[in-house]
């Protein structure tokens, strides 16, 4: 990741940034917002002048570069920060990455009253979008120049106090590090990918960070009962594992269990999905990622929750090992769901780890999160994520973390009359419903693996925006890292 630093009187200086704010009630055009190290009077009058010549508005992402040949700085860079609230200026450290991606150092005179959330949020900015997916280097292509991220080598932020907003920094360079490992994971070919391999690339970090590490082979999960990660992982030659990663800091007060949808690969099984739809099927374990990815945060953050964390694994592929149309899977703890789509595979991993977690770990709390239905997509979009829960308050605090945390979500229903749907004639749940409200009823059937806990769980179908088409603001082609910095947000907020 690019360096930043702060400091209070830098030497390097070319190019410079200025904050650019739009124009308020007072004036006509936009205006330069007042720095803890004011630029030259002759700089700034200039930088003025800009204003209205370029026509800039200030809005958050605008950005405009200047060459003045001969003077220092040679490069000034006029950057937008609209109303200089977090998601602005996460948003103008974004564009501020793209537009200075070859530089090796750029310097920005931050606002005399910038809060630390807001130079977190910008850093959140610049780093997020200066990310870029490079498959690990071989003998035939080592690393060279051309695997460094999309941005500039460092950035130097100019604050009145520097200490003051250290530890914000260090929250907003944790955020970014995982999520930006969440999107490596999910990036990753399945060619590379599979359940074991997921489980190697994390172990040594978890192990790293003091997190306990428990992993669950073939074996085990047959002589223990998930019959779900069995079946789906049945008709794969590389066998599903059910990773499961603790952190249990001794002033914890809380226990939450965050459940992840690990699905490396999904050609839908015998139920088998068309060619287009399979291509990006790499990404359905995003969900995994991403509970991984932030229990890892949480660590380094040294938050006073203790988590436990189950990333169930497997590859749904079709062979003569692969589960059946119209099976009856027995899942842990002994519930058992009948199957007529092998497509519908998510759900059958994820009921074992929930009912696994209310069984054993005894937690207070529930998360799962899960690239679990295209049904969400066809509902909200390809921005937001498909939020469901019994609890008003847990409802609540989530969305307000993900929502200052700059990725989207919305609630939807559990209604009671759509529970119907889940009745079978030969087990004790139909997985597959098709009476519509797909991603509704997917969550419907993950609640009834709950137990005790059906008040105190939240799922959140992220598959919709678990993958970006193309770049936007913080966001870059590909993987987004969805829900790492949700859940790094809401954490806290549980101890």
């Amino acid at each position: 990741m690019l360096a930043i630093r702060l400091v209070t009187d830098p030497a390097e200086r070319d190019p410079l940034v200025l904050p650019v704010r739009p124009a308020g009630d007072a004036q006509e055009h936009p205006e330069l917002v007042a720095v803890a190290r004011p630029p030259a009077a002759e700089l700034a009058d200039e930088a003025t002048a800009l204003l209205s010549m370029a026509r800039l508005t200030g809005e958050a992402g605008e950005t405009h570069l200047t060459l003045r040949p001969g003077r220092a700085p040679s490069r000034l860079v006029l950057l937008g920060v609209g109303d200089g609230g977090d998601g602005d200026w996460r948003r103008a450290g974004a564009a501020l990455a793209r537009a200075t991606a070859h530089e090796t150092c750029i310097t920005l005179l931050m606002p005399v009253d910038v809060t630390s959330e807001a130079l977190g949020a910008l850093a959140e900015g610049l780093w997020l979008a200066s990310y870029r997916f490079r498959m690990p280097p071989t003998a035939q292509r080592p690393a060279d120049g051309d695997d460094e991220a999309d941005g500039p080598a460092e950035v130097v932020l100019v604050v009145a106090d520097p200490q003051q907003h250290e530890a914000a920094l260090e929250r907003a360079r944790i955020t970014a590090e995982t999520t930006r490992l969440a999107r490596d994971l999910t990036n990753m070919p399945s060619s590379v990918k599979c359940p074991q391999w997921f489980v190697e690339r994390i172990r040594p970090e978890a192990e790293r960070a003091g997190l306990t590490v428990t992993v669950r082979e073939p074996g085990q999960l047959a002589a223990e009962g998930f019959g779900g990660i069995l079946a789906v992982g049945g008709g794969s030659a590389r066998g599903p594992r059910l990773l499961e990663l603790s952190w249990a800091p001794e002033n914890a007060t809380t226990h939450v269990v965050l459940v992840g949808k690990g699905i490396t690969f999904d050609t839908g099984g015998i139920s088998i999905k068309p060619r287009e739809a399979m291509v990006l099927m790499r990404k359905d374990m995003a969900g995994a990622a991403a509970v991984v990815a932030a229990t890892l945060g949480a660590a380094a953050m040294k938050l006073p929750v203790r988590i436990t964390t189950l990333a169930p694994l497997a590859e749904n592929m079709v062979s003569g090992t692969a589960f059946r149309p119209g099976d009856v899977v027995r899942h842990y703890g002994g519930i058992t769901s009948e199957t007529t789509n092998s497509d519908a595979e998510g759900r059958l991993v994820l009921a074992d780890a929930l009912a696994y977690a209310v069984s054993e770990l005894r937690p207070d709390l529930v998360v799962d999160l899960a690239t679990l239905t295209g049904a969400n997509a066809v509902a909200l979009g390809k921005h937001t994520g498909a939020l469901y829960s019994d609890d008003d308050t847990l409802a609540a605090g989530f969305l307000a973390a993900a929502d200052a945390a700059g990725e989207r979500a919305w609630r939807l229903p559990l209604p009671a009359d759509y529970v119907p749907y889940l009745r079978s004639d030969i087990a004790d749940l139909y997985s597959a419903p098709v009476q519509g409200a797909g991603s509704v009823t997917a969550a419907l059937f993950l609640r009834e693996f709950l137990g005790d806990l059906r008040e105190r769980w939240l799922h959140v179908d992220m598959s919709a925006p678990s993958w970006a088409y193309g770049d936007q603001h913080e966001l870059v082609s590909g993987a987004t890292g969805w829900g790492v910095r949700s859940l790094l947000r809401w954490l806290p907020d549980l101890a």
